[in-house]
């Protein structure tokens, strides 16, 4: 993780943000099934991102920030194959604060009602995930595994990087999807490259997650689910992916009606 203007963007579009241009013709409850069933497989597969880097890298003597590729090229991989499974799944979606910015900004066809249908969706797809990957995950690789993003620093702080995070990644996702190149394998490689790099620079402050539903899987897991968590997952994401949207329609604002016309 999207919208008609984009129709040759099968992966990174409807893998983040799931806004297919056949939304109205879709049940609720199907795009909140998918959105669960998508959500389950992302957090399944991403929690095997470190496992898989550092894998390779030792099979290909890759070492020190060399092996940022290695994770980058994993993630553009996983957006492919997810915008597939995403497309199948009629436009699926496993990160809530994606669509919160769209909306923002004007594009995809969610309501307040229909986000309030997927959103629980997503959070038991992120638990189903979480679970299944602490049961399964063979012994060897499971101290690799790590514990999802938690709180490494005091609530207000950690409040503040998750959303800034959101805010900026948000603000990547819209620009790249919406004003970025043509090409929709450049699209998956910016996009994989800012998630990384994002990711990198919150490590010691709150994981990060910049994903509600991923951390609220995590946070079921281990225990962790307080109003700090509520807090600084949830609240301050979604209002850093809001802003994001007004910030890029007030950069970008959408063309007038009489222009349209």
């Amino acid at each position: 993780m999207t919208i008609s203007v984009l129709p040759q963007l099968n992966s990174t579009k409807l893998l983040i943000h799931g806004f297919p241009a056949n939304r109205k013709a879709m049940g609720l409850v199907k795009v909140a099934v998918g959105d669960g069933v998508l959500t389950f497989l992302w957090v399944f597969c991403v929690s095997c991102l470190g496992i898989g880097t550092s894998i390779i890298a030792k099979a290909t003597g890759i070492q020190g920030i060399a092996t940022l590729l290695i994770t980058i090229s994993l993630v553009f991989i996983l957006l492919f194959f997810f915008g597939i499974i995403g497309a199948v799944l009629g436009g699926a979606s496993f990160n809530p604060t994606g669509t919160a910015a769209f909306y923002a900004v004007g594009h995809g066809g969610d309501t307040l009602i229909s986000a309030a249908v997927r959103l629980p969706a997503q959070a038991v797809g992120a638990v189903g995930g979480a679970v299944t990957i602490v049961n399964f995950m063979p012994l060897e690789y499971k101290h690799m595994l790590g514990s999802g993003p938690y709180l490494k620093v005091d609530v207000h702080t950690g409040a503040i990087v998750e959303g800034m995070l959101t805010f900026m990644s948000s603000i990547i996702v819209l620009y790249v999807i919406l004003r970025g190149p043509k090409s929709w394998l450049m699209k998956n490689w910016l996009l994989s490259a800012s998630i990384v790099t994002l990711v990198g620079f919150g490590r010691s402050y709150t994981g990060p997650s910049m994903n509600p539903a991923n951390a609220f899987g995590w946070a079921y897991v281990h225990n962790r689910l307080t109003w700090k968590h509520l807090y600084v997952y949830w609240i301050s994401p979604f209002i850093g992916a809001i802003s994001a949207g007004w910030t890029f329609r007030f950069i970008f604002p959408p063309p007038s009606k009489q222009k349209v016309a």
